[in-house]
């Protein structure tokens, strides 16, 4: 049950771990990225450390209000997060569900069960950063992350901010034989659990504080649907995934990104899987998307703490914006008018009006939203500020890498080059409804969506 070492990044300089055997306290994995049993190197190196010797416990800390979090999200979480505390009881591993302050809560708990060491999940975001190092801080135990996020590990496929996917595709690749490798399976405990509290999910419920006027999907969470939805894209849609993924009333896409965000699947098992099918262009278009682009994200949050904001946009973007900035517009719209597809376009509105209904908007559409936010926005701040909000607030796949590198993309240039000068956009790539109109049905997704 070996975890490449190259995925394990100390947090703090305390080191007791090279001797499993020189503390008898519990090894405690704070899960905090990766919502699930199977396919989860962190838990996996937690087993690993305890061994038959230590006991192991898993613990999740709730923070009551989380950046734009909506309950659509929580009820997605905590669901999934239920399965995993029925699948770890089977193993004879313990979940402790705790609210609050992470870190403060995590020490307060390490210290309660004395824990001889903690693991937890890697994360780029600048918020998780900051409990991870508040925790690191004043843990007298060792801390450390393990990657389980990227196929190759963040921190080792490269030391700085990567300009493109050109540039990172070939570092992946070249690395790809080493740790696209199979996951061992988590083996039961055979020594006694510490006393912990259950679980209280009802009280879970009760202390977020959050938007509930944003409710629940119809998508299902957790492991298991992650991994039976999988299993549906490989089977029914991969074959056709590379010619028909962009367009929205194809069904092509795999739907996956809700269950990647909340950790419930793991894209190194979607990327074992779809690579065990043998081969084709659908396979090579969706690894492409899965570990080059999805990696690179994860890169840029990473190494640039602007990733939510223009400053983390390349310099030849700020500056045709800039010289844009002044441009008349011929539609403004203020946030609320955005939130509630009152916009004059039909198409833009169908787009919000899918992410609203469903916690999902296909791509090539996402892309098409977020750039019009800019050509109806006062401001390209603005702009961003709109996508990021109402992405966070109504996706899934919200709050995530992923959706701040999509904002960046759309609205100013992030990875791309710069294209022919247009009012407003400057040189940011530009897509508009004639070009929606060649790729797909246009009026079937409007009819379907408005």
């Amino acid at each position: 049950m070996r975890v490449n070492e190259k995925r394990i990044y100390a947090l703090n300089d305390i080191s007791n771990i090279g001797n499993p055997d020189s503390c008898g306290g519990p090894v405690l994995y704070w899960m905090s990225r990766e919502h699930r049993v199977q396919d989860n190197w962190g838990l996996i190196h937690a087993r690993m450390l305890a061994g038959d010797s230590r006991p192991l416990v898993v613990v999740f800390v709730m923070s009551p209000s989380f950046m734009c979090a909506t309950f659509r999200q929580c009820d997605f979480m905590l669901k999934g997060l239920e399965e995993v505390a029925g699948g770890l009881s089977k193993l004879g591993i313990p979940f402790v569900l705790r609210v609050g302050s992470p870190a403060a809560e995590l020490v307060k708990f390490a210290n309660e069960i004395g824990a001889s060491v903690v693991v937890t999940d890697f994360n780029p975001l600048k918020m998780e950063q900051s409990w991870q190092r508040a925790a690191a801080g004043a843990l007298h135990i060792p801390l450390m992350e393990v990657d389980g996020r990227n196929i190759v590990p963040a921190r080792f496929v490269s030391d700085k901010h990567e300009y493109s996917a050109r540039t990172i595709r070939l570092k992946i690749h070249r690395l790809l034989f080493e740790f696209l490798e199979e996951f061992p399976k988590i083996t039961p405990m055979n020594i006694s659990p510490p006393d912990v509290d259950p679980p209280d999910w009802n009280g879970a419920y009760r202390a977020i504080n959050v938007d509930r006027s944003i409710l629940p999907v119809e998508t299902d969470p957790g492991e298991i649907a992650a991994s039976i939805a999988l299993q549906f894209f490989i089977k029914n849609k991969l074959k056709n995934y590379a010619e028909k993924r962009n367009d929205p009333n194809a069904e092509a896409t795999s739907r996956l990104s809700a269950y990647f965000n909340f950790g419930q699947l793991a894209p190194q098992r979607a990327a074992l899987d779809v690579h065990g099918t043998g081969g084709g262009e659908g396979q090579d278009a969706f690894l492409e998307e899965l570990i080059v682009r999805r990696e690179l994200s994860e890169n840029f949050c990473f190494y640039n703490p602007d990733y939510a904001s223009l400053n983390g946009a390349p310099n030849w973007a700020v500056k045709t914006l800039d010289e844009h900035r002044a441009d008349p517009r011929q539609y403004v719209y203020t946030r609320e008018e955005f939130e509630q597809g009152r916009t004059h376009s039909l198409l833009w509105n169908a787009a919000q009006n899918q992410m609203r209904r469903t916690g999902y908007m296909h791509g090539y559409m996402r892309m098409y939203w977020a750039k019009k936010i800019l050509e109806w926005s006062p401001s390209p701040e603005d702009a961003l500020k709109t996508a990021i909000i109402l992405n966070d607030r109504y996706q899934l796949d919200g709050r995530s890498p992923n959706g701040y590198v999509g904002a960046l993309w759309s609205i100013a240039g992030l990875h791309d080059r710069a294209w022919k000068g247009r009012p407003v956009y400057g040189t940011v790539r530009y897509m508009n409804e004639r070009g929606c109109r060649r790729k797909f049905n246009v009026n079937e997704y409007i009819s379907r969506w408005s």
